[in-house]
C-alpha cells in the first residue's frame, strides 16, 4: 500500500485505511485533524481550514467511496467498459484523499523554521542549501497552472530528494513514482478566502507552519 497512509505526526493517533481490496473493505473516512481549525492562524485562518477539511476533503472521501462501490459492481459483472470509465473518478477522488491526508500532517501550529538531522543533510546534498530548496519548491508551486500541488518527494531508485508538481489531485507516488514527503496544496480553496488570488503570499506564509518533524519521519521511513 502507498506509504503515505501509514505516517502521521506524533500528535495524531489517527490512521486512514489504505486504498485496498474492493471486494471486502471498510469505507474510507475523513481523518481528524491533529490540531484545531484555528491552530494555524495567522498563517492559514480557521475558516479556510474548516471548509478545506470538512467540505473539500470530505467530498473526496465520499466520492471515492461511491466510485469504488460502482467499480466493485462492475468488477462483479465483468463490465470492463464501466471499470475503465470509472478510472478518472478513482484517480481524482483517491488522489484528493491521499494528498490531503498527507497535507494535514505536514502542517503544525508548532511548525516552521528548518528541518534537522538526516533530512537537512539530504536537502543540502541535493539542493545545495535549505534556502535554495525553499526557493525552488516555492517557485515550482507558484508556477502550477490552474489547480495542483507542489511536492518534495524521495526517489528510492536514485536515493535522492526531488521536487515535482502534480496537476489537479494527481497523487505524487501513483503518477511519478516519488514517495511523498511534503505536499503544498495550491488549489484556490487552500488560500483564496485569506490571500485572494495572490498565491505567492500564501506560499510565503505556509513555510511558517511546515511540520518538519513529520516530513523527517516520512523521510526516515521511506529509506528503510
Amino acid at each position: 500500500f502507498p506509504s503515505e497512509f501509514f505516517f502521521f505526526s506524533r500528535s495524531s493517533a489517527k490512521l486512514v485505511a489504505p486504498l485496498g481490496c474492493l471486494v471486502s473493505r471498510q469505507k474510507h473516512t475523513l481523518p481528524d485533524l491533529p490540531y484545531d481549525y484555528a491552530a494555524l492562524e495567522p498563517h492559514i485562518n480557521a475558516e479556510i481550514m474548516q471548509l478545506h477539511h470538512s467540505k473539500h476533503h470530505a467530498a473526496y472521501v465520499n466520492n471515492l467511496n461511491v466510485a469504488e462501490e460502482k467499480y466493485k459492481e462492475a468488477l462483479a459483472k465483468g463490465d470492463v467498459t464501466t471499470q475503465v470509465s470509472l478510472q478518472p473518478a478513482l484517480k481524482f477522488n483517491g488522489g484528493g484523499h491521499i494528498n490531503h491526508t498527507i497535507f494535514w500532517t505536514n502542517l503544525s501550529p508548532n511548525g516552521g523554521g528548518e528541518p534537522k538531522g538526516e533530512l537537512m543533510e539530504a536537502i543540502k546534498r541535493d539542493f545545495g542549501s535549505f534556502a535554495n530548496f525553499r526557493e525552488k519548491l516555492t517557485a515550482l508551486s507558484v508556477g502550477v497552472q490552474g489547480s495542483g500541488w507542489g511536492w518534495l518527494g524521495y526517489n528510492k531508485d536514485q536515493g535522492r530528494l526531488q521536487i515535482a508538481a502534480c496537476a489537479n489531485q494527481d497523487p505524487l507516488q501513483g503518477t511519478t513514482g516519488l514517495i511523498p514527503l511534503l505536499g503544498i496544496d495550491v488549489w484556490e480553496h487552500a488560500y483564496y478566502l485569506q490571500y485572494k488570488n495572490v498565491r505567492p503570499d500564501y506560499l510565503k506564509a505556509i513555510w511558517n507552519v511546515i511540520n518538519w518533524e513529520n516530513v523527517s519521519s516520512r523521510y526516515a521511513a521511506c529509506k528503510k
